[in-house]
């Protein structure tokens, strides 16, 4: 098991998220992705090309934004945002809300296009968001 704050993952289905993880870095051909707790900013996964990242850092910082969304989205009326999107010349980054626990965080570049990442995305949260609450 892999405990967080309000969020208890089985080993059974760790490796189904890691399975989800890796289709969707084949379908939209994306670099890494990694899962976080959006309760602590703990890393729950990562997958791809990671050896090079500080994941640790990636994933608490991940979730402060989000959190810091949220302020901003209250501020003007929403509840929350789902989506953070980050571009840079070369790398870009897109996270989203996958449940109510867990974030999704997807590395790419220029080879493939935000709009395939964010619809390879969606499907993989709501899956993701499938697997947790059989597992919990």
């Amino acid at each position: 098991m892999i405990p967080t704050d309000s969020l208890v993952i089985q080993e059974g289905a760790h490796e189904k998220l890691e399975g989800a993880l890796d289709e969707m870095l084949e379908q939209s051909r994306a670099e890494s992705a990694l899962l976080i707790s959006r309760d602590d900013g703990s890393l729950i996964s990562a997958r791809g090309f990671v050896s090079s990242l500080d994941t640790t850092s990636l994933a608490a910082l991940a979730a402060a934004a989000f959190a810091s969304g949220r302020e901003l989205a209250r501020l003007i009326g929403e509840t929350e945002f789902s989506v953070l999107f980050h571009q840079g010349k070369r790398e870009h980054i897109h996270v989203n809300l996958a449940g109510d626990h867990v974030l999704l965080m997807v590395l790419f570049n220029d080879l493939t296009t935000v709009g395939m990442v964010r619809i390879c995305a969606r499907e993989c949260a709501t899956r993701i968001e499938k697997i947790l609450s059989r597992s919990g």
